[in-house]
């Protein structure tokens, strides 16, 4: 089964696999033969970087240009900093609600922002994601809650990627609605096939 094309998707701060619109693509993947994984990340209510890319690195074990990635939110974030850290180009990845800064309402309160700093403040080595990247897509809301739309800018200026940005879907999170993507399918169908 080596030519198996395989999907991890990552979800974001204080998420888990059963969340959203996760439950609903990989159903949607696996009908259509893909190997798919929605590993629970470690401490998901204070992610820590270290953390979360080591995870990563155990869980895809070996990557290859059959494996793709889907990213909601703090997600993306990690699925850069983990191709930061191979040495192998990935079919492709596709970035839900990611961002390089955050709206100051995203925060709770000071135990948040700790939480936070460390993936807002830490450099990327964006030229090795964009070698390892593959093919990507990003997808930003108009009136997402966390996230503000200078991340467009952030995101053609880091990764060389003009994100579509959809009407009204706020964060695309499961807590606000959002149970199933179909632009998310259509678009890892478009790029992984």
């Amino acid at each position: 089964m080596p030519d198996k094309k395989r999907v991890f998707i990552i979800h974001g701060w204080d998420g888990y696999p059963e969340e959203g619109w996760f439950p609903w693509l990989k159903k949607e993947l696996e009908s259509r033969g893909f190997y798919v994984e929605v590993p629970q990340m470690p401490n998901a209510k204070a992610p820590k970087i270290e953390a979360w890319v080591s995870h990563l690195l155990s869980v895809v074990q070996s990557p290859d240009e059959n494996t793709f990635f889907v990213g909601h939110s703090i997600g993306c974030q990690t699925i850069m900093r983990y191709l930061e850290k191979i040495d192998q180009r990935i079919g492709g990845v596709l970035f839900v609600a990611g961002f390089f800064s955050l709206k100051p309402e995203a925060f709770e309160d000071e135990e948040d922002r700790a939480v936070a700093r460390p993936w807002l403040e830490s450099p990327i080595n964006f030229e090795k994601v964009r070698k390892n990247m593959g093919r990507a897509i990003a997808v930003l809301s108009d009136n997402d809650r966390f996230v503000p739309l200078e991340n467009t800018d952030s995101f053609k200026k880091n990764l060389g990627i003009t994100p579509m940005v959809k009407s009204g879907m706020g964060h695309f999170s499961g807590s606000e609605g959002t149970k199933e993507l179909p632009l998310v399918l259509e678009e890892l169908l478009r790029i992984a096939l």
